[in-house]
């Protein structure tokens, strides 16, 4: 199978790094706006050719993987499924709200299948906790809570194209809490500050932050997150029910400190980024976005999924922006006048 990556800059690599030891796969064509970066990228793996957007298209792939820039997803996806090609996709679809909705409507209208790069979905931790939640393990959920939170702070250019804290880092939160419940998000309440660099401030967004989530059961969640933990890149999911509870990132590189007596765990490194946290998982996905492209597996994060993450994250921020608590149903509804009009 012949797979094309548009995009060579570091998650493009590291995907193109992935598929050259996926199964199936046979052929790389890499392509990206700076004609030199692909020929780089090409050169770094065995048998891999490189060229143009156009030609990637016409070299007539099994699947495309697209790592490009933000402004270019939506018109890569569409271009794509229009010429029938599998086709997988990092987040977001699209540079707003209205505009996800309208390429999530088109893709819809296609029997192709397109995958978007939610890596949490096919971590063995968050994947081990759905598992016992649904077998009735945990009992009736009650309570969960999750963390995400980086070491460092992103470069000052990427903050004012990233959409934010909310949608550019805890949508991932945002999309396995739908996946590990199989519940819908109802109200979102959420606060942040900005205490580090000004240009978080800036572009409007911040960098410490703590949203209250009810699902519609009733459900309560937590979610705090920073882009500013000096101990190192903490991402955790606790689920407490009537019965017993699971939490995703309890390990020995688990970034955190006891201070009772006695007690040295965890001992380990603590993880330096997302993409050390997350290596198996990032393969897994490609994995199975070579399935399929192949026709022999459906996609297990679809356009529609990373929607109703979408829907999450600007009630997060509608509500840290107002100050009070935004429904979910609201910002569905707004976002479904604008795209008509």
């Amino acid at each position: 199978m012949r797979f094309v990556v548009l995009g060579a800059g570091r998650i493009g690599l590291a995907h193109v790094n992935t598929l050259m030891h996926q199964d199936g796969v046979d052929d790389l064509f890499i392509a990206d706006l700076d004609p030199a970066r692909a020929e780089a990228a090409a050169a770094s793996v065995p048998g891999a050719s490189f060229g143009s957007i156009d030609s990637a298209f016409a070299s007539n792939p099994d699947g495309i993987v697209i790592a490009a820039p933000t402004a270019v997803h939506a018109e890569l996806i569409l271009r794509s499924v229009r010429a029938g090609i599998p086709t997988f996709c990092e987040k977001p679809l699209a540079e707003s709200l209205s505009s996800t909705l309208a390429v999530v409507e088109e893709v819809e209208r296609h029997d192709v299948a397109v995958q978007i790069g939610f890596q949490r979905r096919f971590d063995a931790g968050y994947a081990e906790a759905r598992r016992a939640l649904a077998a009735g393990e945990i009992g009736e959920l009650r309570r969960m809570h999750l963390v995400t939170c980086d070491p460092t702070p992103p470069p000052a250019e990427y903050v004012p194209v990233s959409g934010g804290l909310y949608r550019d880092c805890h949508i991932h939160d945002f999309d396995i809490l739908r996946w590990v419940t199989g519940r819908e998000v109802a109200s979102v309440f959420a606060t942040g500050r900005n205490r580090g660099a000004d240009y978080f401030a800036a572009a409007g967004d911040i960098d410490e932050s703590a949203t209250i989530l009810t699902l519609d059961d009733g459900t309560l969640v937590t979610l705090q997150g920073s882009r500013y933990n000096g101990a190192g890149y903490d991402v955790r999911m606790e689920l407490a029910g009537t019965i017993g509870n699971r939490t995703v990132g309890l390990d020995e590189r688990m970034p955190l400190t006891s201070t009772e007596p006695g007690i040295t765990f965890p001992t380990g490194s603590p993880w330096p980024t997302f993409q050390d946290r997350f290596a198996d998982a990032y393969s897994a996905e490609l994995a199975a976005f070579v399935a399929v492209a192949a026709g022999t597996a459906s996609s297990r994060c679809t356009p529609r999924d990373a929607l109703e993450a979408l829907y999450i994250a600007e009630a997060a921020s509608l509500s840290r922006v107002q100050g009070r608590v935004v429904r979910l149903d609201e910002v569905q509804a707004s976002a479904l006048v604008e795209a008509r009009a």
